[in-house]
Parts: structure tokens; C-alpha cells; sequence
């Protein structure tokens, strides 16, 4: 591949990464971000009520002290929700919280935006808009739809399990996924059929990992619109993605 090839199929991811990015975020501020935002308010109001509850309960040990587990059930840690470092950094409220998120948003369009050309690449198939809205959609389905069907988007103040467990299970299951769905449109002959089936089942079989305990500072109805609104603003922006880098691939390319 000479210089003025790679220049023109960089280009192509740069300026599709950045139009899908900004467009990410413009769905995020208008869907998703409110719904962060109140989610956040529960959980600060969480953390703020967990003092006075830990203060409550130390006194009912006192008074009582035959609180006990049951033999054989390990001990748990009350208000084992997620911790906030108060003087940890944070962007504020308002344009700097959106530029950050704009930045944020962004970057990682262009990351999916240089792994979409190079699947073109290694396709050897001919790409504009059209098929690039396909090869979106199949993005939307091995990054977000089939790790979600495991671990739904969580608003602020949700119990989770351990972070590494979770991006371990999510990282396996968006390349199995991905090396499922490769097999079903580029291999032929029955056996690898079968194969990407059980690639595609798998990562699901084994399961997402899961807190101990579940619960939320925000209610049932406020998780539910964030896993719908999130939903919907990753599916605009991978069919953006998708066809925007098909079409300056083809154009630039």
C-alpha cells in the first residue's frame, strides 16, 4: 500500500469518526444525558443517606448483637454500591462536561471507524453508503447488542460486579460475536456454520458476570429508559458510522 492510499483511507476514518462522534453526541444530549443526570442526583442522595444509615446500624449492633450469618454464607459488606473518590477530578456541569464528552465520543468513532476500513480491506468487496449501513448494523450488533443481552447499560448508582469481569466477559463476547458473524456471510460449508452458532451462544452460555447483590439508587422505570435511549442513540450512530465510512471510503479510497 503506497502513501496516497493510506492517506486517502485515513482521511476516510478521521472525518467519518468525527462526523458519527459529534453526532453520537448530539443524540446523547438530548436522550441520554437527562436521563444520567437524574440518575446521578438518586445516587448522590444514596451516598448521602449511607452515613447516617451506617451510624443507624453500628447503634443496632450495639443493642443487639446476635446479628449473624448463617453458617457457611459469606459475610457482606452493607451499601457495597459504587465508591466516589471526593477528590477525584471531574468535569463540571454544563459545556465542559459536553466538550469532554464530545472529545470522548469522538475518539472512539474514529477507533471504530479505522476497525470498519480495515475489515473493508480484508473483505475485498466493493463498499459505498449501502453496504456500509450492513457492515454498521453489524457493528451495532457485536458491540452493543449481543454484550447488552449479558450486561444492559447501567445507570449511575447501579450494583455491578467486579469491572475486570466485566470487561473480560464483554471483550470475549464482542469477538466471538464478530467471528460469528464473519462466518456466517464469508465461509461456506456446513461445519462452519455450526461454528458460528456456537461462537454466537457461547459467550452467553458461560454468562455475564453479576454482583451478589442487585439494586439501584435510581428507580426500575429511570434504568429502563436509559437501556431504550441507549439503545436507540447506538444504533444512529453505528448506521451513521456505517455509512458515512463506506461512503468516504469509496470516495477517498
Amino acid at each position: 500500500m503506497n502513501w496516497t492510499v493510506f492517506r486517502r483511507m485515513a482521511s476516510a476514518v478521521v472525518v467519518a469518526g468525527a462526523l458519527s462522534g459529534v453526532l453520537l453526541s448530539g443524540v446523547q444530549q438530548f436522550q441520554v444525558e437527562k436521563i444520567i443526570l437524574q440518575a446521578e442526583q438518586y445516587e448522590k442522595a444514596a451516598e448521602e443517606a449511607a452515613p447516617a444509615a451506617a451510624t443507624t446500624h453500628d447503634h443496632d449492633h450495639d443493642a443487639a448483637p446476635a446479628h449473624e450469618h448463617a453458617a457457611g454464607t459469606p459475610a457482606h459488606r452493607h451499601g457495597d454500591a459504587h465508591e466516589h473518590d471526593p477528590n477525584a477530578w471531574e468535569p463540571a456541569d454544563g459545556a465542559e462536561r459536553t466538550g469532554y464528552t464530545v472529545l470522548a465520543n469522538v475518539s472512539m468513532a474514529v477507533g471504530f471507524a479505522l476497525m470498519l476500513v480495515a475489515a473493508f480491506a480484508i473483505s475485498g468487496r466493493r463498499v459505498g453508503w449501502r453496504s456500509g449501513l450492513l457492515w454498521g448494523l453489524a457493528g451495532y450488533g457485536v458491540f452493543f447488542v449481543a454484550p447488552s443481552l449479558g450486561l444492559p447499560p447501567e445507570v449511575p448508582g447501579t450494583l455491578a460486579a467486579p469491572l475486570h469481569a466485566r470487561q473480560l466477559w464483554w471483550v470475549m463476547t464482542a469477538v466471538m460475536t464478530a467471528a460469528s458473524l464473519g462466518l456466517f456471510v464469508f465461509s461456506r460449508g456446513w461445519w462452519w456454520k455450526v461454528l458460528a452458532v456456537l461462537l454466537l451462544v457461547v459467550p452467553h452460555l458461560v454468562g455475564a458476570p453479576q454482583p451478589e447483590l442487585h439494586g439501584s439508587a435510581a428507580p426500575e422505570e429511570l434504568a429502563q429508559a436509559f437501556i431504550r435511549a441507549t439503545a436507540m442513540a447506538n444504533a444512529v450512530f453505528w448506521l451513521a458510522l456505517g455509512g458515512l465510512t463506506g461512503f468516504f471510503y469509496r470516495r477517498f479510497g
